[in-house]
């Protein structure tokens, strides 16, 4: 074998060898996509698996996978470790995150200003669910009471904080009197205890409809309560990224009225690292097949174009910008990241 020959040879060898290395980054062919999304009693859950299937089985050379979570907070944790590479999200905390503000005011780390949005998912719903017997008629009523606000934390238990306030009630021991017990669980465990009367009532965040309300519902121990109209006001006021929203009645098992209560937008997130080309992909893939996400969640009926930026408090990363600017989307220019 000739110097040459042999010279090539190695060269040939070595690409080979160095291929796994730059095949992630470089080759669309071994894109691997972790989706951080929340507990399985939610509706993040299910969308999850529901776009990890998407992305594996519609586009060629992706490999994704859902993954159970705390929710918001630990999604953020885990794509500023480089854990994730997609994750859903609420509004609200992302913005804290993005900007260090709110729960995130003079934590090390922040503020998270490589965060990008890919898109707005659907309305993520304040769902107040009340054990019936318990005389409870208003969430002015939680005043000594026990509820469940969420796991410790999260982004569900966060929400109940600025609803409560509206209310003055408060069951943090850092942040004034205290009035509420809280038992600090996720959705499940908090279905447990509603229906076994161990608790008087659960905040479940959610799109509509969200599974364990349907549980806690069809069991015959629960209802959902509306809240009133000046403090749904107020809460807006205060925290803009809530909106009004109506549970329209029907909804879920054994629901004879209208429910009168807030929401905000979830979101796709991402890291500003992560290739132009990938997002652009895993974006236009949420549109092409609408119809696979539905089956999946019906809360997704509002995943469209019509609402792809509504609510976003984040910049938006250039893949999902080049596919919106393809798509007739307009772009606030304050979603275009610096």
């Amino acid at each position: 074998m000739s110097k040459r020959t042999r010279a090539i040879c190695a060269l040939l060898f070595l690409s080979v060898l160095l291929l796994p290395v730059f095949g992630a980054t470089a080759d669309a062919a071994n894109y691997r996509v972790n989706i951080a999304t929340a507990t399985t009693g939610g509706a993040y859950y299910p969308i999850g698996n529901a776009m990890a299937q998407i992305w594996s089985k519609k586009l060629e050379g992706i490999k994704a996978s859902a993954q159970a979570t705390a929710g918001t907070p630990q999604n953020i944790e885990l794509m500023m470790n480089k854990e994730v590479q997609i994750a859903i999200g609420q509004n609200g905390i992302c913005y804290y995150a993005y900007y260090g503000k709110g729960t995130y005011a003079g934590k090390p780390n922040f503020p998270y200003k490589d965060m990008r949005g890919m898109l707005s998912l659907y309305p993520n719903v304040m769902h107040w669910v009340i054990r019936k017997d318990a005389g409870i008629k208003s969430v002015a009523d939680f005043k000594g009471r026990s509820i469940v606000p969420g796991a410790v934390a999260s982004a569900t238990e966060i929400n109940s904080r600025e609803m409560l306030a509206a209310y003055g009630l408060n069951y943090m021991k850092d942040q004034g009197e205290v009035n509420v017990k809280a038992d600090f669980l996720g959705y499940n465990e908090a279905a447990d205890l509603l229906k076994n009367a161990q608790t008087d009532a659960a905040h479940i965040a959610g799109g509509v409809p969200t599974a364990v309300v349907i549980d806690m519902m069809s069991s015959g121990a629960a209802e959902l309560m509306s809240m009133e109209p000046e403090k749904i006001q107020a809460i807006c006021e205060k925290f803009p990224w809530y909106y009004p929203f109506t549970i329209k009645a029907g909804t879920y098992p054994k629901q004879d009225k209208d429910v009168q209560t807030v929401a905000l937008a979830n979101i796709l997130f991402t890291d500003a690292s992560q290739p132009e080309e990938l997002i652009y992909k895993l974006t236009k893939a949420m549109y092409d097949f609408h119809t696979d996400l539905v089956n999946a969640h019906k809360a997704t009926k509002d995943t469209t174009l019509e609402t792809a930026v509504k609510g976003m408090t984040l910049p938006l990363h250039p893949g999902s910008v080049k596919y919106f600017k393809e798509a007739g989307v307009e772009v606030p220019l304050n979603l275009i990241a610096k």
